[in-house]
């Protein structure tokens, strides 16, 4: 046993406001609070997980994400937030496990990923509209056309349109 007194939950309401948890509270929490749950931990998270060799590792990042919580903040009652966490962990691994390296796809065609060309009708379309554009740009005075291309072709300012006419 140690010299010092065990944390009661009277020391938290003490405990000034922003105040760190130290490590010996937190694991005489942990002790009392959450490694009672392992066997029913164990079980939810068998019973969730597809892989049930990642069990234990999921069991022990479950325990390091509420330890890491539990320093800013003791969390009571335990078993809520620690089911919590395991859940939570549950649905980052699934989210992780669908994503899909681009390394693992040799055949970017096995992706199934629609194409960036546009379609046929899409193309018709721009045409029309270039046509368009040319037939406006022809009923324009020369000197408002040469502007308007310096500007929306060749991407010069005001000023150095100024300057070229």
């Amino acid at each position: 046993m140690s010299d010092k007194p065990e944390a009661s939950r009277d020391d938290a309401l003490v405990r000034p406001l922003g105040a760190a948890i130290t490590a010996p509270e937190v694991r005489i929490w942990f002790v009392r609070q959450v490694l009672p749950l392992e066997a029913v931990l164990k079980q939810f998270l068998q019973h969730n997980w597809h892989n049930k060799a990642d069990v234990d590792d999921l069991l022990q990042e479950v325990y390091v994400r509420v330890c890491d919580s539990a320093r800013t903040k003791i969390p009571e009652p335990a078993k809520p937030f620690v089911f919590t966490v395991a859940r939570n962990l549950l649905i980052d691994r699934v989210r992780r496990e669908r994503i899909i390296p681009i390394e693992a796809v040799s055949d970017l065609d096995a992706l199934e990923v629609e194409k960036d060309e546009p379609g046929p009708e899409r193309s018709v379309i721009a045409r029309d509209e270039l046509r368009r554009l040319q037939t406006a740009l022809d009923r324009l005075p020369p000197r408002w056309h040469e502007a308007i291309v310096l500007k929306q072709v060749d991407g010069l300012s005001r000023r150095e349109i100024a300057q070229r006419m």
